[in-house]
This record gives structure tokens, sequence and C-alpha cells, in this order.
């Protein structure tokens, strides 16, 4: 985190978050995992038992280890160990492109949905068909597609995102996030037009039922703030009708993540209180 990324050197909790949600109206959130260690899974879940706004927890565990399962019971033990709603990995850094499909983390995976939680697929182009043949040898894992498969918006799309989002688009255990497309995008000069072409074909392929929201928060400030990543996002579903719409910013990840309705008052307000 040096050079163009040292914004990002520093801590950031709930405090910071919570104007921002005020200034946007958004009432809840999930925290995703970033290290690849069940240390900081383990304080996102305390964080979760004391903070109202944070609804769950996308955490992290060794998906090639032979106690998947275990681990996943252990940390929902844990005080805020109800939250854990998901694990996350980062697909994207591995050497093998066909990691996804090597026999000991798909035993993992197998381990993750029988413990009724889903998985953020962390991953670039090349791995998008790779995660739909993952879809299909494990069918009842809920998978969600993390920054649309972090697209190259700088040139546009191309034939291997266009093609891969078809096919992972075709499995109906999976949804796609729409997040992190500003920083795929030029930070100083991108427009809501860099952007609508990845977002319609998105829509194409999975319709408005499998579409959510995601600020990618903080790391979307190297290319825009919180507030505007909301604008931006409101602007390309501004044309879906208020179910629709409800669907993205809220439905879609009850439903990806096993989350149940919230009763108001907003989570948000009873945290001011």
């Amino acid at each position: 985190m040096t050079g163009e990324y040292a914004a990002l050197r520093r801590r950031f909790g709930p405090d910071d978050l919570l104007p921002h949600l005020l200034r946007t109206g958004v009432d809840a959130t999930l925290v995703i995992q970033v290290r690849a260690d069940t240390q900081e899974t383990e304080a996102l879940l305390g964080m979760a038992a004391d903070v109202g706004f944070i609804r769950g927890v996308v955490g992290w565990v060794d998906l090639t280890s032979a106690t998947v399962g275990t681990e996943i019971a252990r940390l929902r033990r844990l005080r805020g160990g109800p939250h854990l709603v998901g694990l996350r990995h980062n697909v994207a850094d591995e050497r093998d492109d066909q990691w996804l499909l090597r026999a000991d983390v798909q035993h993992g995976l197998a381990e993750v949905a029988a413990a009724g939680l889903t998985f953020d697929l962390e991953v670039r182009p090349l791995h998008l068909v790779v995660a739909a043949q993952l879809a299909a040898a494990l069918p009842h894992l809920r998978l969600v597609l993390d920054h649309l498969g972090k697209p190259n918006v700088v040139t546009g799309p191309d034939s291997e995102w266009i093609e891969g989002m078809r096919s992972l688009g075709s499995c109906p255990s999976v949804w796609a996030k729409v997040s992190g497309l500003v920083t795929e995008a030029n930070w100083t000069s991108w427009t809501v037009d860099d952007l609508r072409p990845f977002v319609n074909h998105a829509r194409s392929v999975f319709g408005a039922g499998r579409l959510l929201f995601g600020s990618d928060w903080p790391v979307c400030q190297l290319a825009a703030p919180y507030e505007r990543v909301v604008s931006v996002a409101q602007e390309l579903m501004g044309d879906l009708d208020r179910m629709a719409r409800a669907r993205v910013f809220l439905e879609n990840a009850q439903d990806a993540y096993g989350l149940t309705p919230q009763a108001s008052p907003s989570a948000v307000s009873r945290q001011q209180a």
C-alpha cells in the first residue's frame, strides 16, 4: 500500500463509514475480508456484534484445509459469530488459473455450502468460465461474483469477459455484485458512460433478480467517494421500476447471503442512538 495506494494505508472503521451511510440513506451493510487470515475475520465478527449497521461478515478460512467445516463452526461460536454469512478468497492472485477446480478447494467449498454460507468470487475475466464450472459442480453453493469479474473498464468490454459473464450468468446459484468498477477505470477521468456497457451486459445476463450493489469502500476512494459510487449505481439502475431497484439495492443481497429482512428502525438509527 505505497505510491498510488498510499491513501488506503490506514485503519478504516465503522466511525469512518457512518457519515457516508447517513448522507446516502444506506441503512445497513456487509463487511468483506481483505487479509487471508482468520484473525481479521475474528475482528470483523466482533465489530459486527457492536455495530448495528453491520448486518453480516464475509470472512476467510483456508479452503485447502481438511478442517474447513470445523473452522467455520469455531468462528460461529465466537462473539459476533452469527454474523458470519460468507467466505472469500482472492482467487485472482492465485498462480493456478484452475485453482477453484482443485479437489481440496472443492472439498472445502462443499463444506461452505453445507454450512449454509455464501462464497464470494474475487476473480478476473479469465476465471469466469472456471467459476461457471465450479457452480455446475457445486450447485447448492451460493456464489456472488465480486466487481463483475474485474473487467478492464479502460479498454472496454472484450470477448473474454462478455462470454465469461454469459457462462457464469447461466448458473442459477450465482449473483453478480455491481461494485469495484471505478477502480478498474481511469481513476481521474472515468465517466458514467465508461461503466454503462459493463453494467448493461451484467443486467442482460443476470437480470435485476440476481444483481446487487456493492460500494467497495474504502478502496473505491482511489477513484471516487462513497457518495459518488452510490449515485452512479442509482443512475445506472434508474430505468428499473421500484420493485426491481429494491431487488438490486436490498433484496438480492438478503437472498444471496441468507439474511433475514430487517425491521425498522434502521440499523444506522440504532447506531446513532
